[in-house]
């Protein structure tokens, strides 16, 4: 098999205030001609800054390389300089990353970012750019935007911006095509047709790619050699078969074993009694149009959805990107106007006075999505977890509440000690959401509502959140609403799913039902996204 990039004991490092680090330590691997290598590893592992090397992209020079080769064309590309990589960048070597919002420019259409790079590698006029443009967004199956070329990027859905990168990728015909986590940041279903279409251009175009990911579930679907990196080295390389079925590290194992959990459930009748009852429930968003900005229709976001929760139970609600998981548990929590009932604690929520909406929110706690922007970057974590105790608890003195602190830190996996007076910045992302987690632990909720609380973990770090979830469940009879767009997450924490599309329940019921007899199309292809 023909190699068209041969990396070689390649070493990077990077000098910060006179100090020296090494990332990345004597890898070596190839890429061969029309054929897709994964580099697998969490976040820090060296992946990202491998993968930069090839295109010289690192902020040298405080970036550094003690050793290594990584030859195209007879060429070693560390030894290029700025004029000569440059004519490899973009054209014969091109990139994808991970969030396209924040790849393309928000102030350029989208005809003119895939004309720039046409015509920056190319003698060409604009008026045949323009029909190289058009042909470009076929190939990435979006026929319909070639009407709608003056469209911006925030005009397009992930998807969509997604595909535009892959085109203007792939607008010099690369030989390779580095893509870097493309498909974490998108629903399941439009993640498999973003790997479906780079294979299908690969296929095509005889192109190799390098594909970046955390996730081995995604990489399985794509990648014909597997390079498991961690702490800066390859620990395991292999085509990807013989990785699945017979990997020898034990760091592979652990990835390979983190791809598919299932929730031990417990029996039914051991639920105590019911928590929370939603019955038609609704959240209609006005469209206004005209001078006099009258109503012409609705956003239906929420539009008569009911489901009772028990006490000790686990709610997995699954569903694509805009279809209603946002708005639904901002109904709940009464932050927006809703129609129909909400009955929590045989409580009326509509009919709540505000020093009974207080005591709702004691109870009924929520852990975001990203614990980076949800924690305070200037306060500490013991004033973070404290800040709850102070609004509903302000009766305690301080001994007693630093205890509370204490126990409750402890007891989500992390060292009192290590952490009370250090800032959210300090820690890991996994570190982040068990704070996250323990600031709404410690007023002793009865339900806690998690939207998205993993998809931007690594799948290792993932699964000790979930397991921490389960546990805590266990221990306190919680009851939790779950919200995901990935049903392999669902599995691992939910008793009952709902799956809902466009505001509606399109399914529910127990599940191991749902995953393993499910009724509905849509159903079907979230399960097939993960398989």
């Amino acid at each position: 098999m023909e190699n068209l990039i041969e990396i070689k004991d390649l070493s990077i490092g990077f000098n910060s205030q006179g100090v020296e680090k090494n990332v990345v330590n004597s890898i070596s691997f190839n890429i061969p001609k029309g054929k897709t290598v994964a580099l697998v590893g969490e976040s820090g592992s060296g992946k990202t800054v491998t993968a930069l090397s090839i295109l010289k992209l690192l902020p040298y020079p405080s970036a550094f390389h003690k050793s290594g080769k990584i030859s195209y064309q007879n060429k070693n590309l560390l030894d290029l300089d700025e004029k000569d990589i440059k004519l490899i960048r973009g054209n014969k070597i091109t990139t994808i990353f991970q969030e396209p919002m924040s790849s393309l420019n928000p102030l350029h259409t989208i005809q003119k970012q895939i004309n720039e790079i046409i015509l920056l590698h190319n003698s060409i006029n604009k008026i045949d750019a323009m029909k190289k443009t058009k042909h470009l967004l076929s190939l990435v199956g979006l026929n319909n935007l070639s009407d709608r070329l003056k469209s911006y990027p925030h005009e397009l859905s992930g998807g969509q911006r997604q595909r535009v990168m892959i085109a203007m990728s792939i607008a010099n015909n690369p030989d390779l095509l580095i893509a870097d986590e493309p498909t974490t940041a998108l629903d399941v279903t439009i993640q498999l047709q973003i790997l479906k279409l780079l294979k299908e251009l690969q296929n095509n175009l005889k192109m190799s790619i390098l594909f970046i990911s955390h996730d081995l579930a995604v990489v399985k679907k794509i990648a014909d050699y597997i390079c498991i990196m961690k702490n800066g080295t390859i620990v395991e390389q292999d085509f990807t078969n013989i990785i699945f079925k017979s990997p020898k590290h034990s760091y592979t194992k652990e990835l390979i074993s983190s791809q598919a959990k299932n929730k031990t459930l417990f029996d039914k009748n051991s639920y105590k009694k019911n928590i929370l009852e939603v019955e038609k429930l609704k959240v209609w968003y006005p469209i206004k149009k005209g001078l006099f900005r009258r109503v012409v229709d609705y956003v239906k976001a929420v539009d008569n959805i009911s489901f009772k929760l028990n006490e000790g139970e686990t709610i997995g609600i699954v569903g694509e990107s805009g279809s209603g998981k946002t708005s639904l548990i901002m109904a709940l929590l009464k932050l927006i106007n809703s129609q129909g009932e909400i009955i929590f604690r045989n409580k009326k929520i509509k009919n709540l006075n505000l020093s009974q909406i207080k005591e709702l929110r004691k109870d009924m706690q929520v852990v975001f999505q990203d614990p980076f922007s949800s924690l305070s970057p200037r306060m500490t974590i013991k004033q973070i977890i404290s800040e709850g105790l102070d609004v509903h608890f302000n009766n305690l003195n301080d001994r007693e509440k630093n205890n509370k602190i204490k126990n409750v830190i402890n007891e989500v996996g992390l060292e009192y000690k290590e952490v009370y007076n250090r800032y959210p910045h300090e820690f890991s992302g996994g570190q982040r959401q068990r704070i996250s987690i323990a600031r709404a632990l410690i007023l002793k909720p009865k339900l806690m509502i998690l939207d998205e609380p993993t998809s931007a973990l690594d799948v290792s770090i993932q699964n000790q959140i979930l397991d921490l979830l389960n546990k805590l469940q266990l221990k306190y009879s919680l009851s939790y609403i779950f919200i995901s767009h990935d049903i392999k997450v669902i599995q691992a924490v939910a008793d009952t799913i709902i799956v809902i599309k466009n505001g509606k329940i399109v399914e529910k019921g127990v599940a191991k039902r749902i995953l393993n007899h499910p009724k509905s199309n849509y159903t079907n292809e979230l399960i097939r996204a993960i398989s």
